[in-house]
Order: C-alpha cells, then structure tokens, then sequence
C-alpha cells in the first residue's frame, strides 16, 4: 500500500471550465479518505485525476514515492470501482474476478488462489459459477469490488460505487467497505456526493466546492467545528440553521452569546434547538409549519417573522401540532459564529 500525495493540482479543461484549483491533500498510506460535495464540486475529476485518466494541468501528484504525474494508469498500480459494474456480461463470475489477473500474466495457481481467497472473502463463493445476469445488484457490485481487491494494487480508488443500490443494501455494503478496509489495511479513497455516506466511511473527509478544498477532518471535527458556512450547511443532516441579522441578534442575546458581526451569521443544528412547548420564555418564537414523526426523532420545522425558517429535531414524543406557536431555544457552547466572509470564527 502506498500515500497519496497532491500538491496544488489543478484541471482546466479546453473550454475554460476549472474543475480543480489548487488542491493539495495527503492521503495516509492504509489510510480511508472519503471525498465529498456537490455535483460539479470537481470530486469524482480529482480521483481521475489520481487514476491517471485525467491529466494535471498544474501540480504533482505522488504515490508513495514516485512522482506519477505523466504516468499513464496501467503504470499507477491502482484499482478502480465505479457506479457502474462494468462487469463482463459473458464471462462468469469467477472469469470476471480473474479477468485482471490474466491480463497481467498472473501465474494460474495464483489466480485461483486469489480469486478464491476474495470470493470467501465478498460471500461470492455459491456465486462464482454464476454470469452476471443472474446476479442482484448488490452481488454485481461486490463481483466488481472482488475483481478490484484480488489484484492487490497500492490503492483503492471508489467512485460512487454504491449509488445503484437501494437504500437498505446501501447500509450493508457500507459496512463490508469499513470491514474489508480493516482486514486489507488499503489505502482507499472514496468519493460520493451523500454527506452521510462520507461521514461513515471516512476516517477522514475532504469537502469539496468548485475544485476547491473547504475542509478536511475527521468526520466528528467537520461536525462540530466547520470551517466555514458552506461546511456547516453541506455537513449533517438536517443541516444546520444559519440566522442573520436581527434573528441571529435576538438569539445571541437571549443565550448569551456576541453578536456575530455585521454580516455574518449565527449557526445552530437541529439536534441543539430545543422546542419549547410549556409556556416558558425563550430568545425565539416561530410557527409550527411541518413534523416529521421518525420513531427516534421527531423533526420539526418552523417559521419565524420576517420569512425565516429553522429546523428542530426533539426527542421522541414530543407533542406540538402543525400550527402551534412554540418557543426555541439552545445553550451558548452549542452557537457556532461565522464572519461576514463566512468562516467560522473562534468558539463563543
């Protein structure tokens, strides 16, 4: 396995459009880095970039040692799953998982060897008799995986290879990934646009905006202390309720907290705004406009005067009805402050 290095990359492609600036980031070797942002953020570039399916126009990139900058990608050692399975349709499983091996002249002793170890590995064993039109897509995708483990490169590289699953398989692959990470000790570097996603597979995360880095830290850190308004919003689901002007001045003061300054903002998650139902005083008042009853949560949204809207999470059987006038309230060490220029400022 290997580090990954990037040192001031850039990609601008012929039309002018840039979709990477500047970017420098270390990826640890044995390390899971899961990138994230919106579409067009440069994300899934930044991996092709990596791979070698794309050249720099600026900047280095170095895996472990080698500067591999002009390298073609056969040359990078590296192994790519995408959203797509790219599957042979006419080879069976266990030709698809060799398929890589044989390109490389692997001796066969070794190929079986392999494809055998990564089959009982991935539960694709039963399977590996099978053409991938008898698959689900869930087994498709860990036949793409296995074909990508079983060749032992100095990293993985994931782009958004989950986004074809339901919901429930998702959660399940998810944590195969963590688990086979742990038992590999792989350099792995994932991309995805699901906030969440990046946030459980990611020992670290990098958040991404228009080819630039915002932020990157352990998932908890970008939680909790976002470097700035775009990561605050972007990171946590629901995200965090940004206030301005006088609404931010209202709850500064009845929390006791500074004012942001002009121009900036207050920010709170809908995990730390309490909803006040009994009658008693709080810094805001807003409408009940929506609930949304979950089992574990109950989240609920409101509006205040002026047009403002905030999001609150209480705890399970919280009873408020979609037009009650309800208090809001939070405490000052959960209050994050951000300046006119939207970075985060010191706590508080």
């Amino acid at each position: 396995m290997a580090a990954i290095r990037l040192e001031n990359v850039g990609k601008t492609f012929d039309d002018g459009t840039v979709a990477v600036a500047d970017l420098s980031l270390s990826i640890a070797d044995g390390e899971r880095m899961a990138l994230v942002g919106p579409s067009g953020s440069g994300k899934s570039t930044v991996l092709r970039l990596i791979a070698g399916l794309e050249t720099p126009t600026s900047g280095r990139i170095r895996i472990g040692e080698r500067d591999v900058t002009d390298l073609p990608p056969e040359a990078r050692d590296l192994a790519m799953v995408f959203q797509s399975y790219a599957l042979y349709p006419h080879k069976s499983v266990r030709q698809n998982l060799a398929f890589g091996l044989e390109m490389r002249r692997v001796p066969p002793d070794e190929i079986r060897s392999r494809v055998d170890d990564v089959a009982g590995a991935l539960g694709l064993a039963p399977l590996l008799d099978r053409m991938p039109g008898a698959l689900s897509g869930g087994q498709r995708q860990r036949v793409a995986l296995g074909r990508a483990i079983a060749r032992k490169p100095q990293a993985f590289l994931f782009d958004e290879p989950l986004s074809n699953l339901d919901p429930r398989l998702r959660g399940e692959t998810r944590t195969e990934l963590v688990d086979l990470h742990r038992r590999l000790g792989a350099t792995m570097i994932y991309v995805t646009h699901d906030q969440e996603e990046a946030m459980t597979l990611g020992q670290r995360v990098a958040v991404l905006r228009d080819g630039r880095l915002e932020q990157v830290g352990r998932p908890l850190e970008l939680y909790h202390r976002p470097a700035n308004v775009f990561v605050a919003g972007f990171i946590g689901s629901p995200p965090m309720n940004l206030l301005a002007a006088a609404t931010a001045e209202i709850l500064a003061g009845g929390v006791g907290v500074a004012a942001p300054p002009a121009g900036g903002h207050l920010g709170v998650r809908p995990w730390d705004l309490a909803v006040i139902t009994t009658g008693a005083e709080a810094p805001l008042s807003g409408t009940v406009e929506l609930i949304e009853p979950l089992g574990h949560a109950v989240v609920v949204h409101l509006s205040l005067e002026g047009g403002v809207r905030l999001t609150s999470v209480a705890p399970p059987g919280t009873v408020v009805h979609v037009g009650d006038r309800v208090g809001m309230t939070t405490t000052p060490d959960c209050v994050h402050v951000f300046d006119a220029m939207g970075r985060r400022r010191s706590d508080p």
